[in-house]
């Protein structure tokens, strides 16, 4: 069926009037509503009253002549252009260009005019305004978007130009309501900006669902039409979905989640996919949805609705990658004064902590050198012993650096496998005991059922090394510490308690960072990298570390640990 097309005749000629009719009624490409007047003044009226698609105006009228009444038209009524086409009985070139300065779209000379001219004329002017008022409503949508992409690109936060772009959208398409939708890696999503008000998190699904409303659902795949129907919705996948716009979220797929339409109570919604681009692959990453609601009275989005939302949305996109790559390089800065900052730690602690075992290893060789022969073998053990406990100390001190570099890089490998924690703990303990002197008295006590455990043994080696010589350093005095290895259903944990100096509760916060120490050690010496160290080992365990501590009293360092930690149940090694 052909669109209609108002078309209004200005003639004082009837007879003329009559012929101009015939021949656009019997216009075989075109529909008119043909409507007429015989003077300026009515003409005028009936513009007022109607809108019209095209004029035919003759140049000579009783109360005024066509291009003065022309000229009042463009003034009076035409907001927007509308084709006039002057006819004229003189076919004087002098009158045609008078016409087209003033704007008219054609002339027509009245004695040379035929059916066929008449109808292209008019077909012509039509088409002709259409690509004209296309052009202008493009230009004006263009500088819309570009004002637009200016404002959300203004800034570099990503939440300022998320909640910049609902803003700025929802005066773009007048709408009531824009927000974002950002997709999480598993199947969660959240509203994370919104330009009325907050709303909480949705689940999603890799299977998104659409409805009745608004336009069309795009080009579907070709694919099982039983799977892909569920009563009157259509199934699409995220990768068809980050495609081609389509209308709503409706339903996502799990049972047990909140439909997006009956969550926002919305009437008519628009949604594009906010893609980013992939690291040079041809496919695009599907980051979120840019949603357009609106429920203030029935509303059907038209295609040049999708068209600046999606244009919006391909800015939008191009801010939010900017943004991440500002938060990313942002952060691989501190991380670099973080490190520069940890490598001046080590570079002044391994001054200052080598420099006294390592005086204490040269006088005793020198010693033994020197006077070997005046030394029974008794003092010749003892000056042995000091350099191989000296040795052994400036060894562990290597090796803690080198862990704990590791964890400020990268973190170390874990493997876990099956452990007899019974075995795995009293063969340490025994170690520590032959190490420990008879100052301290080590005590080895065992609860619950501690079977089943997948651990990495380095680094539960790590864990108890750490705790246990802080123990024994911070007990100068001597006394117990105690060692409780308890067993729980899914965890095992364990606990060293000393009776030492203990912590002020000051220094507690910091202990787990790297080079933290208590200010009560005085003399003592250390590192601060024994309790970072064991943290980061209970971490890749998926556990966690405690600790309780007085002054005077003693500290306690509790440690917990799934028994089948999620790594090992995903990629269980038995080596």
């Amino acid at each position: 069926m052909l669109d209609i097309r108002t078309l209004l005749i200005i003639d004082d000629c009837a007879a003329d009037r009559k012929i101009y009719r015939r021949y656009l009624l019997k216009d075989p490409h075109q529909s008119y509503q043909v409507l007429e007047a015989d003077c300026a003044e009515e003409g005028l009226a009936l513009c007022r009253k109607v809108r019209c698609d095209v004029i035919l105006l003759d140049f000579c009228l009783p109360d005024m002549s066509g291009l003065e009444l022309f000229d009042q038209m463009q003034q009076e009524i035409f907001k927007t252009s509308v084709p006039v086409i002057m006819l004229t009985g003189r076919g004087d070139e002098e009158v045609a260009v008078q016409v087209m300065k003033r704007g008219a779209l054609d002339y027509l000379v009245k004695h040379h005019l035929t059916q066929d001219v008449l109808q292209l004329a008019v077909r012509n002017a039509i088409k002709q305004s259409c690509l004209q008022a296309q052009l202008q409503k493009t230009q004006e949508r263009q500088r819309l978007i570009a004002t637009t992409a200016l404002r959300i690109r203004q800034s570099l936060n990503l939440e300022q130009i998320l909640n910049t772009a609902v803003s700025e959208v929802q005066e773009l398409l007048k709408c009531d309501r824009v927000m974002v939708y950002q997709f999480a890696p598993d199947t969660d999503g959240k509203i994370v900006a919104s330009s009325v008000e907050s709303y909480r998190t949705v689940a999603l699904c890799d299977r998104v669902g659409t409805g009745d409303w608004g336009l069309g659902t795009g080009d579907w795949k070709q694919g099982d039409e039983e799977t892909r129907r569920q009563g009157d919705r259509v199934l699409i996948t995220r990768e068809e979905f980050s495609q081609s716009p389509i209308p709503y979220i409706y339903e996502l797929g799990l049972c047990n989640c909140v439909s997006l339409k009956e969550q926002f109570n919305t009437k008519a919604n628009l949604v594009v996919p906010i893609n980013l681009s992939n690291n040079g692959n041809p496919t695009s990453k599907l980051w979120g949805l840019l949603i357009a609601h609106h429920n203030s009275g029935e509303r059907q989005w038209q295609t040049d609705d999708a068209e600046m939302l999606n244009e919006v949305s391909v800015q939008l996109a191009i801010a939010i990658q900017q943004a991440e790559l500002l938060a990313q390089t942002q952060a691989a800065l501190a991380k670099e004064k973080q490190l520069n900052v940890f490598k001046s730690q080590i570079i002044a602690t391994v001054s200052h902590e080598y420099r006294t075992p390592l005086t204490s290893i040269l006088a005793a060789a020198s010693t033994l050198v020197k006077h070997s022969q005046q030394l029974d073998e008794s003092k010749q053990e003892r000056f042995l012993g000091i350099i191989e406990q000296k040795a052994r100390y400036m060894s562990k001190l290597v090796d803690n650096m080198l862990l704990v570099n590791q964890f400020e890089l990268e973190k170390p490998k874990f493997k876990p496998i099956p452990l007899d924690l019974l075995q795995f703990f009293s063969d340490l303990i025994e170690q520590e005991r032959e190490t420990a002197g008879d100052r301290h008295e080590l005590i080895f006590q065992i609860t619950g059922n501690h079977q089943e455990f997948w651990g990495d043994r380095g680094l539960l080696q790590q864990i108890f090394i750490n705790l246990m010589s802080n123990a024994i350093k911070y007990s100068p005095d001597g006394g117990t510490v105690e060692f409780h290895l308890i067993g729980k259903e899914s965890e095992v944990s364990f606990y060293v308690k000393d009776r030492g100096i203990g912590i002020p509760v000051i220094d507690q916060e910091n202990l787990f960072q790297s080079f933290s120490r208590g200010s009560n050690v005085d003399t003592i010496p250390g590192t601060g990298l024994g309790l970072a160290i064991a943290k980061g080992c209970v971490e890749l365990h998926g556990g966690n570390i405690t600790l309780w501590s007085e002054v005077g009293k003693g500290t306690q360092v509790t440690v917990s640990l799934p028994k089948i930690c999620p790594t090992a149940q995903l990629s269980p090694l038995s080596t």
